[in-house]
């Protein structure tokens, strides 16, 4: 049974022979000692593999951003074209928040009120909302096991072809109800969007441009949101139900150049290595660099990926979502699960909701959305700047202080709300909400892509982005039902006093961000396998010098 799992031989040529006879025979032993339930660890590898994935690291932490580009123009190439698909999400999500302040779609789906107008209640709104949430969530998590057991490009091109047929359900809509479940439908779709991306720019990336390819993520949220606020100012005039399908409709000119582009896309690498496909990595990997460079070095990073694997096997054999719960992999799962749980309770959600937010604190329904037009430029601005500033800050340290500088800001708005009521105080709210959008996606937003890309361990990466993500969308989903209660005049009616709750939350995810949250900038993922192997504190993983390569060395030398 084993001997048909490989899918190893030379390559045509006859270069490579020795490390790819390497990882054969390592696999080979591996498969027998499962079975006959004996132990082949890291330590039975020769001393050609280590040296290959020893070498590949070190080339890596060498490579400047520079280079990094040079050599892997392509990389980044399939990387944008693949995160494109976040650009839908970012484009529907921010339409329906949208949406509640826009009179056409109020007055199709809206409840008449005794003064003649309609409203979309504040259970509706969350309704809505939360039904594209729980689709989301389901969407992760099949997203998760179908990109580990299909690939990436596959479980990408099915979920392109369903969000084509769930987006007539949204355009057709003959009542809410009907939309509900258009929402519900897409979002699982989403989700399978979401699972996918921020892996695979992970995964195609070296160290040099993994924070730049994975917060890219963000920026095609961003962009979304930008198409979104132009379509919509756009629609503003337009009369009747065509104000909202034509912005539902621009939806349909996504997913054929999406499909076109994945099904030429290469397999992630990695994905490749875990399923013991190492020539197919091989040739994956040829495909994501310059071929004319001589320094792609193809079958370095092969071992090296292949010595991750196996070192990621010797901590936690299984691959499933229980397994990112055990061992090391639940501090990983947490720290994940935290920082993207923190994008959703930082007062995000006021951002989300703005051009509602704005309408609310009494801005006239025109300058409430050309100012959402302004914040989604602005955002788009924050994340390019994000790229300068992690070139050199770290993670940790762009979370921490993007927090505390819009902690201050929320109590900022809470207070112009408390104790100003006037249209000097409307502007100065919503010139605060526009900081707060620059801040965020200058630091929170975009590094958070970054984090929960590079700290779960590359075998459990796709399930624990979408555990993670999932937890972030259970705070959504508390989001969409509070904020609309504490913003609807209808409701609770906070309006901008709804900062000083934001604040709250923010301060107590401050505290957790300075003891729990680890620097991961610059290293090589077998390097986070051994510090977290270590329990090394997390305000120590910036000073703590580890080498992956020793240990297994002195354990070879040891066993023979």
């Amino acid at each position: 049974m084993w001997r048909n799992r490989l899918r190893l031989s030379c390559d045509t040529e006859g270069k490579h022979i020795k490390i790819w006879d390497s990882i054969r025979r390592h696999i080979e032993n591996r498969y027998r000692a499962n079975e006959e339930s004996c132990d082949i660890r890291i330590n039975d590898m020769n001393d050609e593999l280590l040296i290959q994935a020893k070498t590949a690291t070190e080339r890596e932490h060498q490579m400047t951003l520079t280079q990094a580009i040079k050599t892997h123009p392509k990389a980044v190439g399939w990387s944008i074209l693949i995160s494109g698909a976040i650009i839908m999400v970012g484009f529907d999500t921010w339409l329906l928040g949208s949406f509640f302040a826009l009179p056409q779609f109020v007055e199709k789906f809206g409840k008449p009120q005794p003064d003649g107008s309609h409203v979309v209640t504040a259970a509706w709104q969350a309704g809505l909302t939360n039904g594209a949430l729980v689709g989301e969530i389901f969407g992760l998590f099949l997203g998760g096991f179908a990109t580990e057991s299909f690939g990436y490009r596959k479980t990408m091109m099915g979920a392109l072809v369903g969000i084509s047929a769930c987006i007539f359900i949204q355009f057709f809509a003959p009542n809410i109800r009907i939309l509900l479940l258009g929402y519900i439908s897409c979002g699982v779709n989403w989700g399978i969007f979401q699972a996918i991306t921020t892996s695979y720019a992970s995964e195609v990336s070296p160290i040099a441009l993994r924070a730049y390819l994975t917060s890219y993520v963000n920026l095609c949220w961003v962009i979304g949101q930008l198409l979104a606020s132009v379509v919509l100012r756009l629609m503003l005039s337009v009369n009747g139900v065509w104000a909202y399908r034509g912005c539902y409709a621009v939806q349909w000119f996504w997913p054929i150049p999406l499909i076109t582009g994945v099904w030429f896309a290469p397999e992630s690498p990695w994905w490749l290595v875990r399923h013991g496909r190492t020539e197919d990595a091989a040739k994956s990997i040829d495909r994501l660099v310059t071929r004319a460079r001589s320094d792609s070095n193809t079958e370095q990073k092969v071992a090296m990926m292949f010595y991750t694997n196996e070192l990621e096997l010797k901590a936690a054999e299984g691959t499933s979502f229980l397994d990112c719960l055990k061992r090391t992999d639940l501090r990983r799962t947490e720290i994940a699960s935290v920082v993207w749980f923190t994008q959703a309770f930082c007062g995000t959600a006021l951002i989300g909701y703005s051009t509602y937010f704005y309408v609310q604190a009494g801005l006239p329904t025109t300058q409430s959305f050309n100012l959402t037009l302004i914040a989604s430029s602005i955002g788009t601005i924050g994340t390019i700047f994000s790229w300068a500033l992690m070139t050199f800050a770290g993670r940790r340290t762009l979370y921490l202080r993007g927090m505390c500088i819009m902690f201050v800001l929320l109590i900022a708005i809470g207070s112009i709300s408390a104790f100003l009521v006037n249209k000097a105080a409307s502007w100065a709210i919503g010139s605060l909400l526009l900081v707060f959008t620059f801040v965020y996606d200058s630091t929170v937003g975009p590094v958070c892509y970054s984090i929960v890309a590079e700290i779960p361990s590359t075998r459990l990466r796709a399930k624990s982005i979408a555990i993670a993500r999932n937890v972030y969308n259970v705070g959504s989903i508390v989001n969409s039902v509070i904020t609309p209660y504490m913003l609807n005049p209808t409701a609770w009616n906070w309006k901008g006093k709804t900062g000083f709750f934001y604040a709250g939350t923010n301060a107590i995810l401050i505290v957790w961000i300075f003891f729990r949250l680890p620097e991961s900038k610059g290293l090589a993922y077998s390097e986070l396998d051994v510090l977290f192997q270590r329990r090394v504190s997390a305000r120590k993983f910036k000073t703590t010098s580890v080498d992956p390569f020793v240990a297994a060395t002195v354990q070879q030398e040891t066993h023979l």
